[in-house]
């Protein structure tokens, strides 16, 4: 069989079906948006996923006997004080936990170094001299690099703070018509895609539950494993507690590679303020503890309807989402790769399975 002909059979057996090219018209076209336009549409995929966060509340309180519209100003009015309070109270101490940070750097530098001497006398025939002059002299760079780099942020920060006010009025006003005209839109959007969509129906449905608890789940998870990563460090007595417990929380977002990231930051502030003993050893501790739970106990409850995946599927659609969209390719990693299998499963391929006889024809 040529060329030619292996292409059409092809093309006749997973694009015969007329359904199956529009689905795939709007998937290019929906990809192609966010790649292009998904710098100036970010306060609208902010104010869509926390759109997706909160409806299970106004769905709970309509449940409740409460209307659609009283439903969704009780919860705004909540989200707008959650927001308050992480604007006004917990991103200012974040912010002054970073700042003593670089202030502090050049001691824990300097700790660092003279632990090295320490480890280079009592070990002369495993560390040399010039080793541990090149492991400081890299560290030395990294350190000036990562300074530079804090300045530049710190700079370009300033010019950004217009475009965090945006965010600020945007986000609230675009998550509130969002939730309060949710019905409207969905049938609006309905009304632009052909009448038979019975695979796209389909898809969508299944989808669209998985989405909504994948987004509520990783909300709690991250709720919950920073609340409880704080609560240790401040009985540690570990300093930044806040930042640290930010980044812990954060890391989840990442499956496989955060824990593993977060490790670094917990063990360098544990190992220069305790030093090397056994107040070390209870933090790490700790910290292993926290990340077992989350990994064999808090995700199994909280995802417990997600589509299983193969780490290696996770992994490659984290690097590869990541790459493309940044933050919210990490986040939506495993929903995109949900949506890949379940159109791998669903898509229509116009060959009949053995045996099966054509219906007969109507008289």
């Amino acid at each position: 069989m040529t060329m030619k002909g292996l292409f059409k059979g092809w093309m006749e057996r997973y694009f015969s079906d007329e359904e199956a090219v529009v689905l795939l018209i709007v998937l290019v076209l929906g990809f192609a948006a966010v790649i292009c336009l998904g710098r100036m549409l970010a306060p609208f995929f902010t104010a869509l996923v926390l759109a997706f966060l909160l409806e299970g509340v106004v769905a709970w309180l309509e449940r409740r006997g409460l209307p659609r519209l009283l439903s969704v100003l009780v919860v705004f009015l909540i989200f707008l004080g959650a927001l308050l309070a992480l604007a006004l109270v917990i991103m200012p101490l974040v912010w002054n936990q970073m700042v003593e940070l670089v202030q502090e750097a050049p001691r824990m530098f300097a700790s660092g170094q003279a632990w090295l001497d320490t480890l280079q006398s009592h070990y002369p025939t495993l560390i040399t001299p010039d080793q541990v002059e090149q492991w400081i002299a890299t560290a030395g760079r990294e350190a000036t690099q990562l300074g530079q780099r804090a300045l530049t942020l710190s700079l370009a920060s300033l010019g950004n703070l217009l475009g965090v006010i945006v965010y600020l009025v945007l986000v609230p006003i675009l998550v509130f018509f969002l939730l309060k005209d949710r019905e409207r839109l969905t049938l609006f959007l309905l009304s632009l895609l052909p009448k038979k969509r019975v695979l796209m129906t389909r898809i969508w449905h299944e989808m669209d539950d998985q989405i909504a608890n994948y987004i509520r789940g990783k909300a709690i998870e991250i709720l919950i494993v920073g609340v409880v990563a704080f609560i240790t460090f401040w009985t540690f007595g570990l300093p930044y507690s806040t930042l640290l417990a930010l980044i812990v929380g954060l890391s989840v977002l990442v499956p496989y590679i955060g824990a593993a990231v977060a490790t670094l930051p917990v063990a360098a502030v544990a190992g220069f303020h305790f030093g090397i003993g056994d107040q070390l050893v209870y933090v790490l501790l700790a910290y292993a503890v926290i990340q077992a739970l989350d990994g064999n106990v808090l995700v199994p409850v909280l995802f417990s309807e997600a589509v299983n995946l193969h780490p290696v599927s996770i992994i490659l659609a984290v690097l590869f989402f990541g790459g493309i969209w940044g933050f919210w390719g990490v986040f939506f990693a495993i929903p995109l790769a949900t949506l890949i299998k379940a159109l791998v499963y669903a898509w229509p391929r116009g060959v009949r399975e053995p045996g099966l006889r054509s219906p007969p024809a109507e008289q």
